[in-house]
């Protein structure tokens, strides 16, 4: 118990104490009850003994972090006199980004524990999802495990008093069978090719059995990160001689400010990107691109001159990223750099063909 020792000492614990939870769902108590039971029935599962010590430990801060989003959602129903939480597995996968980036996680398992966090309550509901319940299985095979995601549903039912049928193992299960069968429970569901999943993931793909043509007329890296972060330099590391669409280069030959509006820097540098993609040229496109919506529009014209694209996220650590932006000739201010860092939402396989986490 090491682990949840430590954990109940650390500033995010509190408010889970302080946070009543719905009786009926959780007749135990308190968020941190709930936690502490999650935690004790992760290390009493079957499967536990036979995981590699990395699973185990995934399993145990998804156990810690799942619920911390509650204390800022958890609001009264006036009509109904119950309480609820709504997009509180949103919030905590933010909660659990920000505490495993001080703890000096590696950037990959990081971002498996936040998945995990984000998507942990959809195992119970498979049926009720809008989308068809093995493309809802196959779809999170390219964020996190769907073994690691069904075991840590078992633990969160068991770890709890209710008198609720409604969250009984049967569904959990059934999660659990769909990715078997799909060839997904214990990685990514085996796409033809990486076009079939860039075009699943974007609701294009007619059929998971169809195998689409990867006839792409040149590649795109698209560079995202924090400024500051290495962008540059990873670039003429690993990309040397590749042409750039640069904002930043960009806004320079424009004389426009980060602060300025920015709709004349995003046309002329959706042109530069036109140039290239008109004679199949390979480019790289470097901006922050921080937010999925961000990166789609910008993927989306990519998509439109069937241009295969590949994401590089870098993200060094903070004091790194705010000392090398300080170095730069034009600087962004750290008190910017701090809400850009609230704003990030890491790139994921479900948007690209190809993604590289660079630490």
């Amino acid at each position: 118990m090491a682990i949840f020792d430590w954990a109940g000492k650390q500033p995010w614990a509190e408010p889970m104490r302080r946070c009543g939870q719905d009786a009926q769902w959780h007749a135990e108590g308190d968020v941190w009850t709930h936690t502490g039971m999650v935690y004790e029935q992760v290390t009493r599962l079957a499967e536990y003994p036979a995981l590699s010590r990395l699973e185990q430990v995934i399993l145990l801060f998804v156990a810690l972090l799942h619920d911390a989003g509650k204390p800022a959602t958890t609001v009264l129903d006036a009509e109904t006199g119950r309480t609820r939480s709504p997009k509180h597995s949103l919030v905590g996968a933010g909660m659990a980004r920000e505490i495993l980036r001080e703890l000096g996680c590696d950037l990959p398992t990081r971002e498996h524990i936040v998945n995990l966090v984000r998507y942990h309550g959809r195992p119970p509901y498979l049926l009720d999802s809008r989308r068809d319940p093995e493309q809802e299985v196959i779809r999170l095979s390219c964020l996190l495990s769907n073994r690691l995601l069904y075991l840590f549903a078992l633990a969160d039912t068991r770890g709890r008093h209710t008198a609720e049928m409604a969250r009984a193992e049967d569904p959990l299960h059934l999660w659990r069978d769909t990715a078997v069968e799909h060839g997904c429970l214990a990685g990514m569901y085996p796409f033809a090719n990486d076009q079939a999943r860039f075009l699943f993931h974007r609701e294009e793909l007619t059929s998971l059995h169809y195998t689409p043509h990867e006839e792409y007329r040149c590649t795109v890296t698209m560079m995202s990160g924090l400024p500051g972060a290495g962008k540059d330099t990873w670039l003429a590391r690993e990309r040397k001689g590749l042409s750039v669409v640069s904002l930043d280069a960009v806004r320079e030959e424009l004389d426009v400010s980060s602060t300025d509006n920015q709709g004349q820097v995003i046309q002329a540098a959706r042109e530069q990107c036109r140039e290239r993609l008109r004679v199949h040229r390979d480019f790289a496109f470097n901006a922050t691109n921080l937010t999925a919506l961000m990166r789609k529009r910008w993927i989306d014209l990519f998509a439109d001159y069937h241009a295969r694209v590949e994401i590089v996220y870098v993200e060094p650590p903070i004091a790194t990223i705010l000392r090398q932006n300080k170095e730069r000739e034009a600087a962004v201010p750290e008190s910017v750099i701090r809400r850009l860092i609230d704003k990030i939402e890491v790139p994921t396989l479900a948007e690209a063909h190809a993604l590289r986490l660079v630490g």
